[in-house]
């Protein structure tokens, strides 16, 4: 709350002039730079709720032109280079897409809700989506199928941007089988920080492309991205399936991903009674969800397998049996499995959009963790975490998640980071809870990530935050050398994603 009461005190004595560095940009452009109090809230506010880093001002652009012009600004008209950094829908929770004394830019005023979206086809390269950096994922969803189209790889809320998740990697239950997002690109448009709209791939200007993927916004911003699709199923059926047995419930997802029966796996945590009425979708009856919470109160931890299996009107018939052959296989506690049938879209959009949420945002904090643990150590992680941790967690619960991805659908050469090992799960503790908790979700975050060290567990963190420059080269490994090489190429003066504390 302090936070917020210096924020507004700030507001309130900034003036609404444009900062003397717009003298070097064309005035048609100035005219699209903001510096009233609205403009400048907004750009320092995120769904985390927990960092608030003030901008001189904020860039709504018309055209890719004018977020070249303002990095050429800082680059070469200035004599000390202001920050800038993208923003899309302002869904990061530790103000990494913020520009403290710098520029945001807003990325959404682009948008044309969809309209920077074309869909197209070559022998090459088979079917595919050219989609604006500042476009959502719904977005893409909705015009692929107008196709009977759609990407393979999704994020679990689709209301984020392109650019924001191929910035860091986008994962979800269809990761084990397609691999990220990032997998599933075929070409990039990057502004970086020279001021330069490029275009690379895999065989051209490939060090940006495969530094901008998972790169954090450090080398350039995401103005556009070829994205592999696929014909779209009709139909996704969906199961959700109860464990109490934590190797239960690991090998049995582990057996899941090493075939292709399925497209779509993620676990999850039970941590209290009410953890069902949080559930993303509603599976079961209240009788069911009285059956699960007088389990929980025996066990005070339960296990869920969400799986699903796409088909379409020429697999209908056949549907029952091989769902039927898979869940043979499991061994979920009897008698605890809810299905559901529904249209693809239906699944694929099953969280919803919470909007810009922003009176939620400001009434609620979301100090999320997420993990890339190594296979070989999640009994570890288990025996010291969330068997012992976890249920001492007395505040609001959050959703956490759990569930294992496969390294060979990941490509090396990306920026993204993974544990060395062939499997390694996703940890995601989500939290969410009053403005007054986040001392209690910071703890409980700082005490995981100390046991981890402590234990030796090689964990990374995925959305990473890190305060200071040697976590960051621990964090990165082997490819904090090339992604140094990258940044220093690409951005040399240190320009964008200041809010993500790498370089700056």
């Amino acid at each position: 709350m302090a936070n917020l009461l210096i924020l507004s005190l700030i507001l309130s004595l900034l003036i609404t002039t444009y900062p003397p560095w717009t003298n070097a940009l064309p005035t048609d452009i100035t005219n699209r730079i903001r510096t009233d109090p609205n403009a400048i809230r907004e750009a320092s506010s995120d769904y985390g709720n927990l960092v608030h880093h003030v901008p001189s001002a904020v860039l709504y652009p018309s055209s890719i032109n004018d977020i070249v012009e303002l990095i050429k600004a800082s680059c070469y008209n200035h004599s000390t280079p202001f920050t800038v950094a993208a923003r899309g829908r302002g869904h990061s929770v530790r103000g990494q897409a913020m520009a403290g004394g710098g520029v945001v830019v807003e990325m959404a005023a682009l948008s044309r809700n969809g309209g920077g979206i074309r869909v197209s086809w070559s022998p090459s390269l088979g079917y595919y989506a050219d989609v604006g950096g500042e476009e959502i994922w719904a977005d893409v969803l909705r015009v692929g199928l107008e196709h009977g189209l759609a990407p393979v790889s999704w994020t679990d809320y689709l209301y984020l941007t392109v650019g924001g998740t191929l910035s860091n990697a986008g994962i979800s239950g269809q990761t084990f089988r397609h691999g990220p997002q990032i997998s599933n690109v075929l070409e990039l448009d990057v502004v970086t920080g020279r001021g330069q709209l490029i275009t690379c791939s895999r065989n051209k200007n490939s060090e940006l492309f495969f530094g901008a993927l998972g790169g954090l916004g450090q080398l350039g911003i995401i103005t556009r991205a070829r994205i592999v699709l696929d014909k779209a199923p009709a139909r996704a059926r969906w199961a959700r399936l109860i464990y109490s047995n934590f190797s239960e419930f690991t090998r049995d997802q582990e057996h899941l991903i090493s075939t292709n029966a399925l497209n779509y796996v993620e676990g999850f945590l039970i941590t209290n009674k009410s953890t069902t009425n949080q559930w993303r979708s509603s599976f079961s009856s209240p009788s069911h969800q009285s059956d699960i919470a007088s389990l929980w109160k025996k066990h005070r931890l339960l296990f869920s397998i969400e799986l699903v299996k796409y088909y379409n009107n020429l697999t209908a018939n056949t549907i029952d049996k091989e769902f039927h052959v898979i869940l043979e296989e499991l061994n979920f506690i009897p008698g605890l499995i809810f299905r559901r049938d529904v249209p693809l879209v239906d699944f694929l959009n099953r969280v919803g959009n919470s909007g810009d949420g922003r009176e939620e945002v400001q009434a609620h904090v979301h100090p999320w963790l997420n993990l890339f643990i190594p296979k070989s150590r999640i009994h570890d992680f288990y025996d010291g975490v969330l068997e012992n941790m976890v249920p001492r967690l007395r505040t609001t619960p959050g959703l956490f998640i759990f569930y294992p991805l496969n390294i060979k659908k990941w490509d090396s050469r990306m920026s993204a980071v993974t544990p060395d090992e062939d499997v390694f799960y996703n940890v995601g503790f989500l939290h969410s809870g009053g403005v007054n908790e986040s001392d209690v979700f910071e703890v409980f975050n700082s005490q995981v990530l100390g046991f981890c060290e402590k234990a030796g567990i090689k964990v990374k963190q995925y959305l990473p935050y890190h305060k200071s420059r040697e976590e960051w080269i621990k964090h990165f490994g082997s490819k904090w050398s090339i992604f140094q090489q990258r940044k220093m190429k690409f951005d040399p003066k240190m320009i964008l994603s200041p809010g993500q504390r790498i370089f700056n």
